[in-house]
């Protein structure tokens, strides 16, 4: 092994911590892989950037845009809107699976599942079944669907291109979906007999009324004419009264040292944790206002119709790691941010200087004209029961139509799986399903950059052997075994390392390793490449696997410990069915 295999596989190293250890976003980490590589000479300045011109990233960033097309137009709302109408909670939790599934076949599962996220909370509200029966399986049947094909995951479009230039002949629309539908009918099966009984009945954590998903942070302001001047926290009871918990007391920009004891004087904010209803109730009856640096200004909103909406950070969001004050939400969206609900975790910090997690929910009061921008920002998951009555039937009749015509021509082979998805996301402009400027708001940029900048890792493991190199380790360990033990290996290795790092870097850097590792004990590459696709895209076992686990995690208040429950035999069983079919649908 030469000096360039060794230092391509110290990159390699880093990589995998930086990637599990979550110390930097992913695609920092990405653009610092891609400039390592350059800097030490691994790969020329073309190889470097062409990841930004590979197939993979420009079909992943059109399919983010055909699928803001079908939300934004409200086409997937006809689905969700029958899912409604059923009562039995059995009955539900399969038809979302089998639907959530359906859909992610063809529709990014992250936007897919922000659609129905709401819908589930508020039926398993209403017939009164705990959400959190249902939240894991359609987090599931969302990878499931997935990976039946190409086009499915952003992971399956990077396997295809890793495999052509590494001169294999990649993978057709729906050639993963033989065993992609195997493995979730398994799938579905083993959660309807098993999630009823390993799944938590947690329905604290469910949306039992409006905007009431959880214990609230937020800011109250003491007027002059408040009762409560002149008393002190302990003497006013709010905890036994109004079910409120002063947390600190803020005089000036000074907390107040132990504040139950402390006599109270106007214009003192009061950090107070509580459900909604509760603070609101407080609010009115001890004459207190929302702090002013958050509050509604009247001036702004006067004469329009206002929304009270709960909103989820996704995964991905740009928001994450800022603070309000930063972010400046009475500009973006013209939205008044009222409070804010953390999992698992109470805030003593002012609004305006906590920085923002993913799963953190917002309360925001935003003008109802402004709500089709907020349900169309990828940053958020609205989690409100509002209709965007605003959406056109015609529209979205038309990005059906856009969707299905660029399915039917990959299909057919009339045009390039690239081609079709760039005429189609033209089309929504074109038929002014989407704006320009939405255009480029659909897109997850962090997606794109995170492909761009991993790819190169690809061509340098290649390039200088530390692929044959790590394949030669790996099949000295199974080999004699022979190549269905090998491909076992493979799956299982990438497997685990989608559990701790993202899955198009676990896919991108078990890629090269699988394609040696086939070369090595004499068998073909394609089937080693089919289980990483497969192992990388199916993350079952973490709520930090995969970004609709995550999605889910805050929403259902599950515990890690949940999805390690249902999550490793499921995986174990996605293992044993691939290892069992890929050899027969793709011969070694």
């Amino acid at each position: 092994m030469g000096l360039e295999a060794i230092l391509t596989l110290l990159v390699l190293a880093g990589a995998i911590t930086l990637f599990a250890t979550e110390k930097l976003p992913v695609d920092v980490v990405a653009m610092l892989i891609l400039a390592t590589l350059l800097v030490l000479g691994l790969v020329t300045p073309a190889e470097a950037l062409a990841g930004f011109s590979s197939q993979a990233t420009i079909t992943v960033a059109a399919m983010f845009v055909l699928s803001a097309g079908l939300m934004r137009t409200g086409a997937l709302r006809v689905v969700t809107r029958l899912l409604s109408r059923i009562r039995n909670s059995w009955l539900f939790t399969l038809t979302v699976m089998l639907a959530l599934g359906g859909m992610s076949a063809f529709v990014n599962n992250t936007a897919a599942l922000a659609v129905f996220l709401p819908v589930v909370l508020t039926v398993a509200a209403a017939n009164r079944f705990s959400a959190s029966k249902i939240l894991i399986p359609m987090s599931y049947a969302a990878q499931m669907g997935g990976v039946c094909t190409l086009i499915g995951t952003s992971t399956n479009l990077l396997v295809h291109a890793l495999a052509q230039d590494l001169g294999e002949p990649g993978f057709s629309l729906f050639e993963f979906a033989p065993l992609g539908l195997i493995t979730m009918a398994a799938g579905l099966v083993y959660l309807m007999i098993v999630g009823p009984l390993v799944l938590p009945d947690r329905r604290g954590a469910e949306l039992t009324e409006n905007y009431e998903l959880g214990k609230y942070i937020t800011e109250l302001r003491v007027t002059p004419e408040s009762p409560l001047v002149g008393k002190t926290v302990a003497e006013a009871k709010l905890g036994e009264k109004y079910g409120v918990y002063v947390l600190e007391l803020l005089r000036g920009k000074e907390k107040v040292w132990s504040p139950r004891a402390q006599k109270l004087e106007a214009e003192d904010v009061l950090l107070v944790r509580g459900d909604w209803s509760r603070l609101s109730t407080l609010k009115e009856r001890a004459r207190l206002e929302i702090e002013p640096e958050f509050q509604l200004r009247d001036e702004q909103f006067q004469g329009e119709d206002q929304v009270l909406a709960e909103v989820m950070i996704a995964p991905g969001s740009r928001f994450v790691g800022h603070t309000l004050a930063e972010l400046d939400f009475q500009w973006h969206h013209n939205a008044t941010v009222l409070a804010i609900h953390r999992r698992g975790q109470v805030l003593r910090e002012q609004l305006k200087d906590v920085k923002l997690t993913v799963g953190d929910i917002l309360l925001m009061l935003t003008p109802a004209e402004e709500m089709r921008a907020l349900r169309a920002n990828p940053g958020f998951v609205v989690l409100s029961e509002r209709e965007d009555e605003s959406a056109s039937r015609r529209k979205a009749w038309i990005a059906i139509a856009i969707m299905v015509a660029v399915v039917g021509v990959a299909f057919l082979e009339w045009l390039p799986i690239v081609a079709s998805a760039i005429l189609g996301c033209i089309g929504l402009v074109v038929f002014r399903c989407l704006e320009p400027d939405e255009v480029y708001e659909a897109i997850d940029w962090r997606v794109i950059i995170l492909l761009a900048g991993v790819l190169p890792m690809g061509i340098a493991l290649q390039k200088t052997g530390a692929a044959g190199f790590v394949a030669q380790q790996a099949v000295a360990l199974v080999g004699g075994w022979g190549p269905i033990a090998a491909l076992a290996a493979i799956y299982l290795i990438t497997a685990t390392l989608t559990e701790a790092m993202s899955n198009n870097a676990a896919a991108v850097l078990m890629a090269p390793i699988a394609v040696a590792a086939a070369h090595a004990v004499g068998a073909d590459a394609t089937p080693f490449l089919v289980a990483v696709a497969f192992a990388a895209s199916t993350s079952f076992a973490t709520p930090v696997g995969y970004q609709t686990n995550t999605m889910v995690y805050n929403a259902g208040g599950y515990r890690f410990t949940d999805f390690v429950r249902i999550g490793v035999p499921l995986n174990l069983l996605f293992w044993a069915i691939a290892v069992y079919f890929i050899p027969r649908f793709w011969p070694l």
